[in-house]
């Protein structure tokens, strides 16, 4: 297979899928140009609510292909961040479901989304002190607002994995499941996702990634979107609402 970014639309559930088995999904150059513009379409597409990053079988992402690294170190770099900061802007909740080594870019990459569940048997380093490469300021930032600034020290002084249950315990991972249970819940926790509003969602990823400005424009939003309304009649009626707010890049 060639390394690519695959993708698949289901249920308002958009499934982003790393494919590079030959490497255990590390990306090339070509895989960190493609992912800006693969989440562009996706934000645009109203018929996409949820995101889920994964890996093709058994390996999350062992970060950078480092054949891109010999060739130019710091534009891979730049090519990492430019795919991280897009991730982190997507407009609609992502989930990274990660199995096997999530590793350098990888968590990198599972960093930048909102939520992540993990196998229990997931790995999990960042590793840039065995290359000698310094670290993203952003990706730093976003390590330490996880997992806090002693716990990434750790792990960027050291280098080393630590496991499902060590990741859970220090914040860099929501949830671990049991052997073969990861994509069940995976998919489980995506519908609930998509079916809560997504006014409600886009405003608390604003605020919670440190935008906290702009309460005016989301009471706007929120008056003119009728998610309020249709919420309230819906617990009032006792069904299931229909909101119809939509969030777009």
């Amino acid at each position: 297979m060639e390394p690519q970014l695959l993708h698949r639309v289901a249920d308002s559930v958009a499934t982003v899928v790393i494919a590079h088995p030959a490497k255990r999904n590390a990306m090339t150059a070509a895989m960190w140009r493609a992912l800006p513009p693969l989440l562009d379409r996706l934000a645009a597409d109203p018929g996409v609510r949820v995101l889920v990053l994964t890996g093709e079988g058994g390996t999350f992402c062992a970060g950078a292909d480092i054949s891109t690294l010999r060739e130019s170190p710091e534009e891979a770099q730049g090519l990492a961040v430019a795919a991280e900061e897009a991730l982190a802007a997507f407009p609609k909740p992502t989930l990274a479901a990660v199995r096997g080594h999530c590793v350098g870019g990888g968590a990198q990459l599972a960093a930048a989304c909102d939520l992540r569940f993990a196998d229990g048997g997931a790995l999990f380093g960042v590793t840039p002190a065995r290359l000698g490469i310094v670290y993203p300021a952003s990706a730093t930032r976003r390590l330490v607002a996880l997992v806090g600034p002693a716990t990434a020290k750790y792990l960027l002084f050291s280098g080393d994995l630590i496991d499902a249950e060590r990741a859970l315990r220090t914040g860099l991972v929501d949830e671990v499941l049991p052997g073969g249970e990861l994509d069940e819940r995976v998919a489980a926790f995506a519908r609930v996702l998509a079916s809560r509003s997504q006014l409600t969602q886009a405003a608390a990823k604003e605020f919670a990634n440190g935008r906290t400005d702009r309460d005016a424009h989301w009471a706007a939003q929120a008056r003119a979107g009728g998610d309020t309304a249709e919420g309230v009649a819906a617990f009032l009626e006792r069904r299931q609402p229909r909101f119809t707010w939509t969030a777009s890049g």
